[in-house]
């Protein structure tokens, strides 16, 4: 399309605008021979050309602004009207939309038929990709972080699906073969106790009282029920995932490549079986893993009722212990603790060697306060001198650190505390049995009757929680198989370093390197009955001559383990008695494998071969370790490969009050809820049907009645999604609220009727032309097709850097600021016009074909729904859905865009907007007034010469006209400055009655006085919320200003004439 330059209408030395194609290149003139070259004329227009730049690049800076989203006008609600698609469709056939578009965009309506259709059709396999007529060749690949099997998604699955989709789609448009594995977890312990606490409230029964092979069925009816959930609201987010190719972590599939992993990892010595240290939930019964541990902090005492405990238990108190010292009866050692149930377990007290209080005790010996036995008193350096009373108890069967610094000196480990968590045999016979938080009261209280104890005091602690129970998680001696982390984690870190792997943000590199540089060995195994039972297999009878150790052996299959028996005894494998290990295996490892072994792994698979590694990882960034650094570190050491080059890594999503998701607050809302809406009877009736206990129910439900009082309104799919994108997903946590949600709801109404009016324009027999012969046939058009080309360039910019909030921005800037508020009502007069233009309805075509284009992949049902309706270009193959079609390139609109028609149009909407804030100070209603503009540039009165009628237009106003630089401002006329130099008057007289609108502007400027007042009496804060304050003080200043311009103009035209009232 060749341009359409201002310089068919200005001087073209003023403009510098590049030639259009079938324009012959106008001759430059030199300042010199200006008229007004002078140097002040010069300096004022470098200036005045400075401030335009700024302007504009403010302008396209708002685009990008990540401060402020799209979504966040607030408005009051009011319902919809709900349309349904009442055509009789059969699932998976094509949604009819010969029918006329419905008055009002309703999310039911435009929802429904759509993704029955794309699925059937293959749209969203690689293997159709490869037939599209602009396909690249390229290949993109992503595996969705499969979601827990135990529940249905939240709004932060929501979020990754958003992100994910968005840039599949975008990958897909462009012509790539693209694959997303969908895919869920077995998610082990989680499951095992969601189950055991639904037979427990269904039936009555725990798991101990049903066989194993009863119990697994109950999980897996559980996970066919809710893995059914989980797709239902994946389908329903639209996500656009090859459905064909879906697996479950406990799938045939995913049990050989767990199986395989595990024998290979153990022949290659990075997995062994050993007996140390492991969290241990006491009431699961079984190890956790570090992401399970929640680190709850207290500030000091704190009562918290635990499961299996009779009474409520108190934490963050210290308790100081007397140890005498052997031989002196009046000399003692003084140790602090928070864990006195571990007092039997103690086998040493600690200082540091340089503690001259304690240097005169160096080899002495101290008695147990509670046996009397002689525990050594040891020197090590990892004792902190000014940490209470300077020494510590010894516990190294129940303390990670203890046991480290036992290690050093040689010392026992004295296990006292069992899997179930009550005192042991070793503990005596006035402990053993008793539940551990039952036994610290006895030995405070048998602490107390000795004379031994001395002092009880708040105290400042962590502690560890287990997630899935609630339990306090306990320090067990265990035999576990562990993987050696050391090699593989250093492989890990150095591919980060070298760029290999690119985190992005980038600052999580350093929680990356620190991890790994202090990583230790993992603790795999898992005292469940839900997982995949490990492969190894104890030959019983048997020890190794080394050590005398139990001897394990490790098999595919229990005939190839028996042949590793054979060959590690030297006896035949037929006498060898195996007992398989009962435990399975942590999830994370088989979650680890899910990127190679959902392709087929170990199989050489062709999925493999053509899609791993996989192109891109997206996730939260609260999986960074211990999914996405244990997937590297598998994939790398399995696959020789790492598992994809790029992890893309949001924040996590909180509530509109900054509050984490919880189901305990009962803020954790189903995406459907949102997208379908839902009454705050059924949002209370789903909490009543989940596992909270009765305590967290009563705040849940209280907390939920608070903030959705009168449920929550239907969104729609495309509202969410484009809410969810349009958070910076680079950026810190993600405030998400359901009246953002509505926001954007009401920019896909924007959308819906901006077609519905450019359909009704384009009319039955509309034929678009071919999109290289379209030529503007005004500046208007000209400029609309620029932004449009502007919003395409930014798109693709932000799709490349998976910077989506840059695309939905943009979008947003395009589709209601350049389309909707200026170009539909800029153009509106010229289609009235009969006969009609052909140019403006060509345009109005591709600035709908391709805004919704660039559109589709954040909002997927809106734009097929419309784009379905617009017509077809002749001699184009059509595309069947707007899901496959061709993405808009930036290089294929480049010859549109003319950056300095843009800026020049920047000061045009300026005068627009002084133009209406005049109005709406006189308030006039229905009038439209006579305009004079005037400037004392000669380039800008060229540029809104070239502009008068869309100014009147989109001003409200009636002719627009020029006023010579220096001509006399007419009298009576209401004036305001655009610039410096520009200055606006409009006709008022005859218009407005002064003695009517002079009391409205004093009560008007009362109100906001009153504001200002209150705004000014504030104390100062500091950071975002005094700028704000800032800021609205200087609009509220501006606006008194305004207000007192208008008043005094009505008591000049009161002394003056009389003036009747508006007609």
């Amino acid at each position: 399309m060749p341009h359409l330059p201002l310089t068919a209408f200005l001087r073209p030395s003023l403009w510098g605008l590049r030639p259009s194609r079938s324009l012959p290149r106008p001759p430059s003139l030199s300042t010199q021979s200006e008229p007004h070259g002078s140097p002040i004329s010069q300096r004022n227009r470098e200036a005045k050309q400075k401030r335009l730049r700024e302007k504009q690049a403010a302008l396209q800076a708002g685009i990008a602004r990540q401060s402020k989203s799209p979504a966040e006008t607030r408005k009051t609600w009011s319902p919809k009207e709900i349309v349904l698609y009442e055509i009789p469709t059969e699932p998976g056939e094509k949604k009819d939309v010969s029918g006329p578009v419905p008055p009002a965009y309703s999310p039911q309506y435009v929802e429904a038929a759509w993704y029955q259709w794309w699925v059937r059709e293959g749209f969203f396999k690689p293997e159709y990709q490869a037939r599209l007529p602009h396909a690249t060749g390229e290949t993109f690949s992503m595996c969705i972080p499969p979601p827990n099997v135990t529940g249905s998604l939240h709004i932060g699955h929501a979020l990754t699906v958003a992100i994910q989709d968005a840039l599949v789609r975008w990958h897909r448009m462009r012509g790539d073969q693209v694959l997303w594995v969908p895919g869920s977890d077995h998610a082990g312990i989680a499951t095992q106790a969601v189950v055991e606490k639904q037979l427990w409230k269904e039936r009555g029964v725990r798991r101990h009282e049903l066989s194993q092979e009863e119990f697994l069925r109950a999980v897996w009816q559980w996970k066919e029920t809710k893995g059914g959930e989980i797709c239902e609201q994946l389908r329903a987010l639209g996500s656009s995932l090859d459905w064909d190719r879906e697996c479950f972590t406990m799938d045939e599939g995913s049990s050989v490549a767990v199986t395989e992993a595990f024998v290979r990892l153990y022949n290659e010595g990075l997995l062994y079986r050993h007996r140390q240290l492991v969290n241990w939930s006491c009431a699961l019964r079984s190890a956790i893993s570090d992401v399970e541990v929640e680190s709850r902090p207290l500030s000091g005492r704190t009562e918290l009722q635990l499961p299996g405990c009779p009474s409520p238990v108190s934490f963050g108190l210290l308790i100081s212990v007397a140890f005498p010292v052997d031989g002196e009866p009046d000399a003692e050692v003084v140790v602090g603790t928070t864990r006195p149930e571990t007092l039997p377990g103690d086998v040493a007290v600690a200082v540091h060697p340089n503690d001259s209080r304690y240097a005169h005790l160096h080899g002495r010996q101290l008695r147990h306060p509670l046996t009397g036995q002689l525990l050594p008193l040891i020197t090590d350096t990892a004792v902190r001198p000014d940490v209470g009373t300077g020494a510590v108890k010894v516990t190294p069967a129940h303390s990670p650190a203890d046991a480290q610094m036992a290690a050093r000196h040689g010392l026992s480990l004295l296990s006292v505390i069992g899997e179930d968590g009550t005192m042991v045999s070793p503990c005596g016979d006035w402990l053993q049995g008793v539940h551990r938080f039952v036994a610290r009261e006895k030995i405070v209280s048998a602490l107390r009757e000795r004379g031994l104890l001395r002092g009880v005091q708040d105290h400042p602690m962590v502690l560890p929680i287990c997630s899935r129970s609630g339990d306090v998680v306990e320090y067990l001696l265990k035999s576990q198989w562990f993987v050696r982390c050391q090699e593989m984690g250093d492989r890990a870190a150095k591919a980060v370093a070298s760029g290999a792997l690119e985190l992005c943000p980038s600052f999580h590199q350093k929680s990356w390197q620190h991890w790994f540089a202090h990583i230790g060995d993992w603790c795999v195994s898992r005292q469940l009955w839900w997982g995949h039972r490990i492969p190894a297999y104890l030959v019983v009878g048997e020890h190794l001559e080394d050590n005398g150790e139990e001897c394990w052996v490790v098999g595919r299959s229990e005939a190839e383990a028996r042949e590793a028996a054979a060959a590690r005894t030297g006896r035949p494998g037929a006498k060898l008695t195996l007992q398989r290990d009962p435990d399975v295996l942590d999830t994370w490892f088989s979650s680890a494998l899910f990127p190679f072994s959902a392709l087929g792994w170990p199989r050489e698979t062709s999925d493999l071969a053509r899609f791993y590694p996989l192109s891109l990882l997206e996730t939260g960034s609260d999986l960074l370790l211990f999914w996405v650094g244990r997937m590297v570190m598998l994939g790398t050491q399995l696959t020789g490969q790492l598992p994809f080059s790029k992890v893309l890594l949001h924040s996590m999503v909180r509530d509109g009050q900054g509050r984490k998701m919880s189901k305990s607050l009962g803020n954790v809302l189903d995406p459907r809820d949102i997208i379908h809406g839902v009454g705050l009877q059924e949002l209370q009736a789903k909490l009543r049907a989940g596992n909270l206990d009765p305590t967290e129910l009563a705040i849940a439900a209280a907390a939920q009645k608070k903030d959705f009082p009168h449920g929550i309104p239907e969104c729609g799919t495309d509202a969410l999604r484009f809410t969810l994108c349009s958070h910076g997903v680079q950026g810190g946590d993600l405030h998400l609220s359901v009246p953002e949600v509505l926001s954007c709801r009401r920019f896909c109404n924007k959308i819906w009727n901006a077609l519905r009016f450019i359909l009704g324009a384009l009319g039955e027999s509309f034929v678009p032309c071919p999109s290289e012969e379209l030529s503007p046939s005004s500046l208007v058009d000209a400029w609309i097709l620029s932004c449009l080309a502007l919003a395409a360039q930014e798109c693709e910019r932000g799709f490349l850097t998976q910077e989506l909030s840059l695309v939905t921005h943009t979008l947003h800037h395009f589709w209601l600021h350049n389309l909707c508020d200026v170009y539909l009502e800029a153009v509106k007069p010229v289609l009235a016009r009969v006969p009609c233009p052909p140019g403006p309805p060509q345009v109005l075509f591709y600035c709908a074909d391709i805004g919704l284009r660039l559109l589709s992949p954040v909002m997927p049902f809106l734009t097929e729904e419309l784009w379905q309706r617009l017509p077809r270009r002749p001699g184009v193959p059509p595309a069947p859905s707007v899901c496959v079609a061709p993405y808009p390139s930036a290089r294929s609109l480049e010859h549109w865009r003319q950056p300095e028609l843009e800026r020049g149009f920047s000061q045009v909407q300026e005068a627009v907007q002084v133009l209406r804030a005049l109005r709406a100070t006189y308030q006039l209603a229905r009038a439209r007034p006579r305009v004079l503009l005037q400037s004392l540039e000669p380039d800008e009165q060229d540029l809104f010469q070239a502009f008068l009628e869309p100014l009147g237009t989109l001003g409200h106003c009636g002719a627009v006209s020029l006023l010579p630089p220096g001509a006399a401002a007419p009298s009576g006329w209401a004036q305001a400055p655009v610039s410096d130099t520009i200055r606006v008057y409009m006709e008022i007289q005859g218009l407005v009655d002064p003695q009517a609108q002079l009391p409205l502007l004093a009560a008007r400027r009362h109100k906001l006085q009153k504001q200002l007042d209150g705004l000014m009496a504030r104390t100062p804060s500091e950071g975002e919320a005094e700028t704000q304050r800032q800021q609205r003080l200087s609009s509220l200043r501006l606006e008194l200003s305004k207000l007192d311009q208008a008043a005094s103009h009505l008591r000049q035209l009161v002394d003056g004439s009389p003036c009747s009232p508006e007609r």
